[in-house]
């Protein structure tokens, strides 16, 4: 079956012009926001519209022999769904409906394509929300599930895998497996749902996910507290806890990268240049209730908490300022990348280890006079840096010692990004050799020919 073969059944089976080949192909179809991996030629790049043609899909790529690789909307960093030679390259942003909008199970069935930004406007007016907000509202739920997408507000409301309760998916096969549903527990059997969460399109092809909802809350405040450095930082962390609060998101940002973001966001956050001077890190701070009096006492009991343990000022932002500053955050890779970062990595360590582990990055930036910049979720201890290194040997052994001394407190390679093929190198020099094999044989368990994103991910036998 040559690959004009291939096109053809595949044409002959999906939906009119779902399929795209040779000179058809759009180039951003291509490539994902990571940095470096560098795409291959696809045979053809298909657009399903259910699940009865993404097993079509499958049906002809296990006749072909061909590699799937799942791709969402493109926004990943970690470049999991750029297409490999002679693969066939599934985009599904054509399956973008939400299936069941269940208010009283607070629950949403939907389609992989469908988008953050397109679930918020479909939840306005219900008192509900999806909480999971990884910086890009145009990133697609299955995209979200394929890398188990975080985000700011992880630090209380947690990642992707706390708010799928069910997965649809075709299998490597073509049988369809449903898991879990609209409960919100279970004691049935192997957790699939999880195993597949953040699997990079290795083990299946998601078709329908069935996320849990939250309550919407109406009032929220943005603090920034000035401080000397991230050892300050940290020290105060465990402070706003007092009287049982629950900051929606805290995040350190250091001088630096706060100056690069708000210029180009154009935000003035009105600092006086006496406490400017004096600051090396910021932590923003957001509150949310339901009530405004709630939440007013709450901005007061943590200003006063952020005062009392070592910040030099603390600021609340009016309400265009703080969303707005928020934005400019979720916005800090397109600056860096715009400054001409090279690299951007998101190490996860414990939480109590972020400023230690960061006092390590500094040495280690010194020891390869490499220039970085960091943000990062100091709540849940995902560490962001931008790093700014033109030589690709020096740049490897930087980012080993980074990875190196992230495990070493008991950290991971990724906290969010996922490992695709940016990482995949560096995690299968890292990881344990057990949990390597391990992987390894889960993925045969699910995809014996190694039809799905084949090279990606890791969990892979290296020998």
């Amino acid at each position: 079956m040559t690959d004009d073969d291939l096109v053809a059944r595949l044409r002959a089976a999906l939906s009119d012009g779902a399929v795209a080949a040779a000179e058809q192909i759009n180039a951003d179809d291509l490539h994902d926001e990571s940095l470096h991996p560098a795409s291959g030629s696809p045979v053809c790049v298909v657009r399903p519209r259910s699940t009865a043609e993404v097993i079509e899909i499958v049906a002809a790529a296990r006749h072909h022999g061909a590699p799937i690789v799942a791709r969402g909307s493109g926004t990943g960093l970690s470049g999991a769904a750029i297409p490999i030679d002679g693969s066939i390259l599934v985009s599904f942003d054509q399956m973008t409906t939400i299936l069941d909008l269940d208010v009283a199970n607070q629950v949403a069935v939907i389609q992989p394509g469908v988008t953050l930004a397109q679930l918020d406007e479909a939840l306005a007016g219900t008192g509900l929300r999806y909480p999971v907000q990884p910086g890009e509202h145009s990133g697609s739920l299955g995209g979200n599930v394929s890398t188990n997408a975080g985000g700011m507000r992880a630090v209380r409301d947690g990642v992707t895998r706390n708010h799928v309760l069910g997965l649809q998916m075709v299998l490597a096969d073509g049988s369809v497996l449903s898991t879990g549903g609209k409960i919100v527990k279970s004691s049935s059997g192997y957790d699939l749902t999880q195993l597949v969460i953040g699997s990079e399109g290795t083990l299946a092809l998601v078709t329908e996910v069935t996320v849990k909802l939250s309550i919407r809350y109406e009032h929220s405040a943005t603090l920034v507290a000035a401080f000397a450095d991230l050892d300050a930082v940290a020290d105060a962390l465990p402070h706003l806890s007092v009287g049982g609060l629950a900051p929606a998101v805290l995040e350190y940002i250091d001088a630096l990268t706060m100056a690069a973001i708000t210029r180009a966001a154009d935000i003035e956050l009105s600092i006086p240049a006496s406490v400017a001077e004096s600051t090396g890190a910021f932590l923003v701070v957001v509150l949310e209730d339901s009530s405004a009096d709630r939440l007013e006492h709450d901005l007061e009991v943590t200003a006063s908490a952020l005062d009392a343990h070592g910040a030099i000022d603390t600021f609340v932002l009016s309400a265009h300022q703080g969303p707005r500053l928020i934005e400019a955050r979720e916005r800090a890779f397109w600056v860096a990348k715009a400054n001409g970062a090279t690299d951007i990595v998101d190490i996860v360590v414990p939480r109590a280890e972020v400023a230690p582990y960061l006092a390590e990055v500094g040495r280690i930036a010194e020891e390869h006079a490499t220039f970085l910049t960091g943000c990062g979720h100091v709540g849940d201890g995902n560490v962001h840096m931008s790093i700014f290194e033109g030589d690709p040997d020096r740049r490897r052994s930087l980012l080993d010692a980074l990875f190196s001394a992230g495990l070493r407190r008991g950290g991971q390679i990724s906290g969010e990004h996922g490992i695709g093929s940016a990482k995949r190198e560096a995690y299968l020099r890292h990881a344990d050799p057990v949990r390597l094999e391990l992987e390894a044989r889960i993925k045969e368990a699910f995809d014996p020919d190694g039809l799905f994103n084949p090279t990606r991910g890791g969990g892979r036998r290296t020998s």
